[in-house]
């Protein structure tokens, strides 16, 4: 019997890894990633390979491994010597430690590059700014007018049903005279884009697949990211932190526009405010 649960799990390891290997499940469903539209998109896709590469290959070890402990020691004859992990309980705890903490460490070296491109590297003093407001259950973005500035924000003045979403002072700040409030995003490709992102209330995130940016928003901070999206197209951005009871229903869309269409859209948003 448990040369049969050995076997088994071998077995099981194997299958295991041939859909992530040959990147098809049963039924030729495809499961490989999104395409990329951004320019460090590429450094975040040889990080998930190489972390992929690297779990997977330990996975297969430790399978393999736990398949010959099971073969080879769950049936003792008597008389055999009972043998234990040099350093005993304590020793296999140390050894765990300094395997999964090597094992984190040279991910996160590999992935420094990748990490640094978006977090670490600020923005080009031309990028364009957005905002972005989270909150139960939409988003809301947030264009500077012709000034290039930002109105302050007055929370005391946010109100759904008026639809003040920032709480901006129209009448007394003049730089929120010119802004831009939209229910969708739209940015022009090949431009690079500095996300200003704040929640209005709990934790939410933003997570456009095709981007490679997954951030989440925290109360109380104002966080950045910044990007730049290299194809024209429509992408959905969702909230992937549980955030209420609609929060199946929390999603926005990033269009990505021609110089010039992007420029026709944003006369035309202003148009309506």
């Amino acid at each position: 019997m448990a040369k049969l649960v050995a076997v088994t799990i071998v077995v099981i390891a194997i299958l295991s890894a041939i859909p992530i290997i040959t990147h098809k499940w049963p039924g030729d469903i495809s499961v490989g990633l999104p395409q990329d539209i951004s320019t460090h998109g590429e450094l975040i896709d040889e990080q998930y390979a190489d972390t992929m590469l690297e779990a997977g290959i330990s996975f297969l070890i430790s399978q393999f491994l736990l398949a010959y402990f099971i073969w080879r020691f769950s049936q003792p004859k008597p008389g055999d010597k009972i043998r234990s992990f040099p350093g005993g309980a304590t020793g296999l705890v140390v050894a765990a430690f300094l395997l999964v903490g090597t094992e984190v460490l040279a991910l996160g070296v590999f992935g420094a590059k990748a990490w640094g491109s978006i977090y670490f590297t600020p923005p080009a003093a031309n990028a364009m700014p957005v905002q972005v407001q989270a909150g139960q259950f939409a988003f809301y973005f947030r264009y500077p007018g012709p000034d290039g500035r930002f109105g302050p924000l007055h929370p005391n003045l946010i109100s759904e049903a008026n639809a003040n979403f920032f709480g901006l002072d129209t009448t007394n700040d003049q730089d929120s005279k010119d802004d831009i409030v939209t229910a969708e995003m739209a940015i022009p490709v090949n431009r690079e884009i500095h996300l200003l992102m704040h929640s209005k209330d709990l934790g939410h995130a933003f997570f456009v697949p095709e981007l490679r940016i997954h951030q989440d928003f925290v109360p109380g901070l104002d966080l950045s990211v910044h990007f730049t999206a290299t194809k024209i197209g429509k992408y959905e951005i969702v909230c992937t932190q549980l955030c209420g009871l609609g929060h199946f229903n929390m999603k926005a869309y990033l269009e990505v526009m021609s110089q010039q269409d992007f420029d026709n859209w944003l006369k035309q948003q202003a148009a309506l405010q």
